[in-house]
């Protein structure tokens, strides 16, 4: 038997930076978390411990604190592509790299009286926005191939009505009844992937957004899957950028309390949100004629 390296790649996981754009008195917050990860050259330093072909983890920490000061930090995906570009074509050992990033938001306190005294100041006052967490994933390759694929997670929704689950298979260890209606809620989490690196990011974010919560909203749901599916059309229906839809939506499941004991009635009013376990649905969708994926989602 013979015991060889496998694929294999390393790199600096979570840089938390926030970049703070001093347009005057008002300011802008951007505050996100890069993680990168390289590959190439790096039997060496796996087999023998030779360190020549690493470009250190805390480089390419350093490079994103110095990149973000140089070039500014817009879209995610134009920052990550900017990275995992001059990664692979400034060292010749680093063939590939993967840079991924998570965008948080941040809301402006809102000013009452904006001739007050002081007022000046409160527009550069925030709040940690309750949203969905913004993403993105870059590959590059040393062949000048790059992927982009955007995405959010923890995007909470819940219908209160319009929502029913029956007609399933039943068992013997079968308890669950059916239901011809439903408190339905997820936490939605989403990534679709662009058919070129020149795709208008943020317009495309807002609107793919817009696109899940409609399609949420509208969609009369007979299951969870249904709704996925519904979700992931609507998407690639109205976004021609895109190829490819990827979609993960736990199902937080919300029972009717029993208050007979207490005297009470429940008309479908009082619930208990259960956090697990749950459901997980999972699920793509894809154009009939959209390009293999070059490189991993992971």
């Amino acid at each position: 038997m013979t015991v060889i390296l496998g694929p294999n790649r390393y790199g600096k996981a979570e840089t938390r930076l926030v970049r703070v754009v001093r347009d005057g008195v008002v300011h802008h917050i951007k505050d996100v978390t890069v993680s990168s990860a390289l590959s190439g050259d790096m039997e060496d330093v796996h087999l023998t411990g030779d360190n020549a072909s690493v470009l250190t983890t805390d480089t390419q920490k350093n490079t994103v604190y110095a990149f973000a000061r140089k070039h500014g930090v817009a879209e995610i995906e134009d920052f990550a592509i900017l990275l995992a570009r001059h990664y692979v074509e400034s060292q010749p050992t680093v063939h590939h790299a993967r840079v991924e990033i998570e965008e948080y938001f941040w809301d402006r306190i809102p000013v009452a009286d904006d001739s007050a005294p002081g007022a000046d100041g409160k527009r550069h006052s925030f709040v940690r926005s309750g949203r969905e967490v913004r993403t993105c994933l870059v590959h590059h390759d040393a062949d000048g191939t790059t992927t982009v694929v955007s995405g959010l997670k923890d995007l909470v929704v819940l219908n209160s009505t319009d929502s029913e689950f029956s007609g399933y298979i039943q068992d013997e260890y079968t308890t669950l009844p059916p239901t011809r209606d439903r408190v339905l809620a997820t936490a939605v989490s989403a990534r679709w992937r662009h058919l070129s690196e020149a795709s208008p990011y943020g317009e495309s974010y807002a609107e793919v957004r817009g696109c899940l919560l409609g399609a949420f909203a509208e969609t009369y749901s007979l299951s969870l899957q249904q709704t996925l599916y519904a979700m992931g059309e609507r998407v690639l229906n109205t976004r021609e950028e895109l190829c490819e839809v990827r979609l993960a939506m736990p199902n937080k499941h919300h029972f009717l309390v029993d208050l007979t004991p207490f005297g009470l009635d429940n008309p479908d009013e009082v619930f208990y949100a259960a956090d697990r376990p749950y459901g997980l649905i999972e699920g793509t969708v894809l154009r009939d004629d959209a390009p293999a994926a070059l490189f991993a989602w992971e």
